[in-house]
């Protein structure tokens, strides 16, 4: 599964656009780089994953968060539109990137907020199917435009707890149908929407410990492997019982910024 990263040259916290940022400015030291290219290397020798680069932008310290560039599947790549003006400046970089690797862009709409893969997630297993948050960065009028330019159902999802502002945060389609996810994060409609959609025996709702260290903000490679910032046992041994070996890689200074493996990772098409 091919990645796109953007290095860390210009990351920091200088702004608050969510909790996590809260008391956080100036606080970002060159740990932050160390654990980016520990990622990075794990990614690409340890687990053979082919990552592609965006160049990073004075100005910009958030733009290393690639999950939120947009969403690609097949040919088609849907660039974001971010709902905080702090972030609306990544917009452009990230359009030439799709358009310069032959990408067929399809715009969502001005005035409507939709911030890709932050907030969109294909199912691991059925890829009809696309998991869509909506509440806080995402708005439910992209719902149906998604729908149109990528053929699929999308799976509405109401996030109501600001901590956990994109879906990607608080839950992770895993492959061979698993799911990780924080169930508080949700309205009790989304809730019972998962409960229908996800058998038990393949979900498992994180403890307050590993959601607020990021665990639902995985990166699935592969069938088999997991990467995240940190699992506790109890997570390591129901993902082992699953068949996942879970490799974990310390991102404390950008979870200071409200990101993690996830939001440092784009998925991108096969070649």
């Amino acid at each position: 599964m091919p990645l796109l990263m953007c290095a860390p040259d210009y990351f920091g916290v200088e702004y608050e656009i969510n909790p996590w940022m809260r008391g956080n400015q100036g606080t970002v030291t060159g740990d932050a780089h160390g654990q980016w290219y520990a990622l990075h290397r794990l990614l690409t020798e340890t687990l053979g994953v082919s990552v592609s680069l965006v160049c990073p932008q004075p100005g910009l310290p958030d733009m290393v968060f690639t999950a939120n560039a947009g969403l690609i599947r097949g040919n088609i790549a849907v660039p974001s539109r971010f709902r905080h003006p702090e972030r609306q400046g990544e917009e452009p970089f990230f359009q030439a990137w799709f358009a310069e690797n032959d990408f067929q862009i399809r715009e969502i709409p001005e005035g409507i907020a939709f911030e890709g893969e932050g907030d969109a997630l294909f199912d691991g297993e059925d890829t009809r199917l696309l998991w869509v948050a909506e509440g806080f960065r995402t708005d439910r009028e992209s719902h149906s435009i998604l729908e149109e330019y990528f053929g699929v159902e999308v799976v509405p999802l109401k996030l109501v707890d600001p901590r956990f502002y994109h879906l990607d945060t608080c839950f992770t389609p895993l492959p061979r149908g698993y799911f990780l996810w924080y169930p508080p994060a949700f309205d009790k409609v989304s809730q019972e929407r998962i409960y229908d959609s996800i058998p038990a025996s393949d979900r498992h709702a994180l403890s307050d410990e590993d959601a607020t260290a990021f665990a639902a903000n995985a990166v699935p490679i592969g069938e088999r492997a997991i990467v995240l910032n940190h699992a506790s046992e109890p997570l390591q041994k129901w993902l082992m019982d699953a068949g996942f070996t879970a490799y974990t890689t310390p991102l404390t200074d950008f979870m200071k910024a409200g990101g993690s493996a996830k939001c440092l990772t784009l998925i991108l098409p096969e070649s």
